[in-house]
Formats: C-alpha cells, structure tokens, sequence
C-alpha cells in the first residue's frame, strides 16, 4: 500500500506544517528571550503559542474580506448579498446539508437564497467565498462574452483529475483548444453508422422490457436507458461495446432474481462510473477539507481501476495496431473515436482521458434524459398520445428513423427540449475567475466585484425554471412552449435562459449526437408501447420523500426522487409498467 492511497494522511502531511509552524516559531522566539522555562510557566508559553494559528487565521481572513470590499468601492462596484453561516466556516450550514442531503430537492435552500438576493449571492463556507447565480446575463459572460477570462480552475483540476484526468472537460487554455481541435472534426458531421448504432441496442433494450413486462414485472427506465446509452457510448468510442445489456434489466427489489447479475463485469463497471463521479461530487460539497472525509481510502482512484480494466486494454492494441500497419490520417465512415484519435497521437493516457470524457458525457447525460423524459410522458398522457401520432404517421410501427425522419418530427424536438429545460443532466456548473472583473449590475443597481481566484458557480436547473424568465406556466411540462408564441416572447429574445449543452466556445460537441440518440430511443420506445404508467410498487424506495409533498414549485408534483451527483439522476430508479402495441387492440394504427 502506498501512502497516496491515503488521501487524509497526506492531507495532514502537508496541512500540518502550516498549522504548527506560526506556533512553534512564537514559542522559540519567546523562549530564547526569556530563556529555559519550566512547568506551569512553558505550559503557558505553549498554550499561548497554540493560539496564535486560530488568531493569524482569523486575522487572515479578516483581512481578505476587507480587501475584497475596498477594492469593490475603487472600481465603483459592491459584492453580491453574503449567505453565511452562524458558525465558523459556515458549519452549521454544512453540517445542515450533509443531515438533508437524502431527502432534499436539488437546489432546495440555494433556491430560496438566490431569489432575495436577486439571483446573484456569495455562498461563505469553510470561510472560502463561492459566487452564485442563475442571472442570464452573467451565465453569458461566463460561458461567450468573457470565456478568456473564466476556466475550469485548479480546485475543479484536483477534483475531477483521478476521474477526467487532462481531457477535454478538465483542461484550460492551450491544453483545451489543442483538446478541442482533436476532437471536433469526429463530431463534424452525422454518419449512418451513428444511427445504425442506436437502433441495434435500442432493439435489445426494447426487447427487453417487453419479455420483463411479459411476465408481469415492472421495468426501471433509468436502468434500461443506462444500459443503452452505455453501450451505445463504448461501441461508439472503442468500436467494442462493454455489452452492459448482455448482464439483463435490474428486477425490483426482493424479486428472487433481484441480485443475479450483480457481479456482471458491466456491472462493476457502471458501478464504478458512478461511485467515482459521487466521490467526486462529495468533493466539491466539502472543499478542500475532502481528504478528511476520504481519510483511509482515495473513493475515486478505487474505481477508475476497474474503469482502466476495460478501456486500457483496448487502447494499447489500437495502438499495437497502428504500429503494425499503415493507417491514413482522414476521417472514415467507419471509424470509432479511438481509432481517429490513434491516428493523431501515441500518447495512451491521452487517448485515454479523451476517451473517458467522451464516455461520461455521452452515457450519464443521455441516460438522464431519457429517465425524465419517460416519467414525463407517463406524467403527462396527453403529450404522449401527442408524440405517438406524430412518430406513427411519419414511421408507422416497424420504420427505423432517418436524420431525416428525426429533424420531420418537431413535436418530438419539443418534448426533448422540454425535458432538458426542466430536468437538464447537468443542473449544476462552475468555472474559476482568472482576473478580476466588474459585472454591470441585472437589476439597476452598482456593478458586481468578482475577484480574481472566485468559484463562479451557476445553475441552469434553477435558471431552467424561473418564472419571471419562462412565463407564470415556468413550472408546468408544456412541450408547446418551444413551438408556439413562448418561443418567440421569452427564449427567442434572450437564449441564454436554455443551456442544456451550455453555449460559448465550450459549447457541447455531441449535441446533434445526443438529439438524435435520444430521439430513436423514444421513437422505438412509443412504436412498441402504446402507454405508460408509474409503477410506485415496484421499490418504495424511488418514491420521494414524504417531505416534498408539502414543499414548493415542482416537489409535491414529482413521481420520481431526484438526485445529483455530477448529473441529475432518480435515486433508486424509475419504475414503469407500459401497454405493448402488439396486445393492444384499442391502439388503432
């Protein structure tokens, strides 16, 4: 064992000297002015120079804030309203979240905070500074109009380094547009093979559900479309599925085969995925302090072992491969990500954060789609039997979809986007502030100080559903509003309301690459089954807590218990039971 496995130790390792240093220097300095002391007297000494750490450390943030608040005047700006805790460090605040974290709604407290403080606040805690907002005009600066002066940071790095390594989405600068350039042309333009891709596991998967549903047992579409998504991302990016699929649907809790599949190498590889983007997300809720809650055991490192077991492997004899054989540097029909990024590089850690990038984008997000997506038609039949007549008079039952096809289907589009503006995969963001700036005040007021160094973080979940941006109807699951005079009176006029694949240069490469992913898994889905219902039976445990019923906005509504780690989820699944077409004789198509 080696002691970077570690990570409270060596937190203590390098935390330590800064801690005992002040204090041991004031005892030296004091004991050889008043020469060798002696029982109560060193015991005095020592005490008083143990405290000189909390009091330089008071001192030292005292000062920052200050600092911060002159500097604000100079310019001719203020800082956003402070939300802090009454303990020091804002602990009871922490303490609060980590008691709420299995029963709360995501953003529930920010939520509140945010709308008295104009959308714009300072979350204080561990005594670092976050801004927060859901203010569109400052989520563009962000994002597009002052992109050079915003990146990922060097805490997001330490984050997300074990999982994202120095891929796309962990990398700033040259390092990202170097990663970009590489990337882009594979995502250019849309290939056969794509569809061809998502047809053959959405047919597996929709094969699936029927023979579970067959024998009276209800369907998790989280797990379905997990499955499906990270088939289609593995084949697409090694050309090698990691055939999750082949290990069967998740039965419910308690069914007899409840536990068969569970040391299926797919698997243990999801579970991996998932358990490594949870510890991660702890991380960013606890700070620097995250090695005290990871104290004896690295939670990430842990799983990107068996995350490595599958895709290392494969790298080295692509790369094997290339050395072999004389291969050409363009773009072909064919190809996978792995082999156009082999063609480019040797490097096999590059090759191999890209890859793992690529993969959770296109897994988690696609998957959470789908998941509310599914519990939204159930929620709402009429969309449904909206969606299922356009889907059969342009296919009929049995048709595969086209490019074609998909961009025919508006009221589809609708229904995706709806879906993502409501519930988008990622509901949460940040970037770290490069330079110091002054943001024109969004409300009439001064100008907003954003020091150099700030954690900028935004919501588009809670930006997604505010009222005084997306009308008095924010809250309601309307598909129509992305096709009809809404369209035109709010999010025309002002774009930045909706980013579900954010906006700016780091715009979402696979955006079309999910639409049309998305889109066939629902075309299948609504061509073999005519309903779809809520199976609250199938694990009391998905259902959310008791609480949310007498909560605001969307909670007293919801069917399914949402969650976050690094994207939107349903804890414990989502449960469906649905009417096949061919066992349907009311269908009438």
């Amino acid at each position: 064992m080696h002691i970077s496995e570690y990570p409270g130790i060596l937190w203590l390792i390098f935390s330590l000297p800064r801690i005992v240093a002040p204090a041991f220097l004031v005892y030296i300095f004091i004991s050889s002015s008043l020469g060798l002391l002696v029982g109560w007297e060193a015991l005095e000494l020592a005490v008083a120079s143990a405290l000189t750490f909390p009091i330089a450390f008071f001192c030292s943030v005292t000062w920052r804030k200050l600092r911060v608040a002159f500097r604000a005047r100079s310019l001719g700006a203020t800082t956003p309203p402070v939300i802090a805790g009454k303990l020091p460090g804002s602990l009871d605040i922490v303490w609060a979240g980590a008691k709420s974290r299995f029963t709360a709604y995501p953003g529930d407290r920010v939520d509140v905070w945010l709308r008295e403080s104009n959308q714009t606040m300072i979350f204080r805690i561990f005594f670092e500074d976050r801004i927060f907002t859901t203010e569109p005009a400052y989520v563009k600066m962000i994002l597009a109009t002052d992109f050079e002066k915003f990146g990922k940071g060097d805490r997001f790095h330490g984050f997300m380094g074990p999982l994202l390594g120095n891929g796309i989405f962990n990398t700033d600068g040259a390092p990202w547009k170097f990663h970009r350039s590489m990337s882009r042309p594979f995502f250019a333009k849309e290939k056969i093979q794509h569809f061809q891709i998502f047809d053959r596991h959405a047919g597996d998967v929709i094969g699936q559900i029927k023979e579970r549903l067959r024998q009276g047992v209800p369907v998790d579409i989280q797990d379905a479309a997990s499955r499906f998504s990270l088939d289609c991302a593995t084949e697409f990016l090694f050309g090698t599925d990691v055939c999750s699929l082949s290990a069967g649907l998740r039965y419910p809790p308690g069914h007899r085969f409840s536990a068969q599949a569970q040391s299926h190498p797919s698997n243990l590889f999801a579970e991996a995925f998932r358990g490594a983007q949870e510890a991660v997300a702890r991380r960013f809720h606890y700070g620097s302090f995250w090695p005290l809650i990871e104290f004896w055991r690295n939670e990430v490192d842990t799983r990107m072992g068996v995350i490595g077991e599958f895709v290392d492997p494969i790298i080295a004899t692509a790369l094997r491969n290339k050395r072999e054989e004389k291969v050409v540097a363009d773009i072909e029909e064919g190809d996978t990500l792995l082999q156009y990024l082999v063609r480019q590089t040797n490097d096999h850690k590059f090759i191999k954060d890209e890859t793992i990038n690529i993969m959770i984008a296109g897994r988690d997000t696609m998957a959470s789609t789908l998941t509310f997506a599914v519990a939204m038609l159930a929620d709402n039949p009429h969309v449904l039997r909206k969606l299922r007549e356009e889907i059969l008079s342009v296919l009929g039952h049995e048709q595969t979809p086209t490019f074609e096809h998909v961009r025919e289907m508006k009221y589809l589009r609708a229904v995706i986007n709806e879906t993502l503006r409501l519930y988008p995969p990622v509901p949460f963001n940040v970037r770290c502030a490069t330079e110091e700036m002054v943001w024109p005040s969004a409300t009439g007021g001064q100008p907003i100080y954003v020091p150099k160094g700030s954690s900028c973080i935004y919501s588009v979940f809670l930006m997604h559903r505010r009222e005084d941006l997306w009308g008095p109807d924010a809250l309601v699951f309307d598909p129509d509003r992305f096709l009809d005079d809404r369209l035109r009176k709010y999010l025309l006029p002002n774009p930045f309301i909706f980013l579900p694949f954010n906006a700016g240069p780091r715009i979402c490469l696979g955006q079309q690459f999910a639409y049309n992913e998305v889109s066939l898994f629902l075309i299948r889905l609504l061509q073999a089954f005519s309903s779809l219902s809520f199976a609250p039976d199938a694990d009391p445990n998905s259902l959310p807590p008791a609480s949310w019923a007498a909560g605001e906005a969307r909670r007293p509504i919801e069917r399914v218990w949402l969650k976050t780690h690094l994207t939107l989820y349903a804890n414990n699944g989502s449960w469906f039971r649905m009417k096949e077409v061919e066992n349907d004789a009311a269908d009438g198509q």
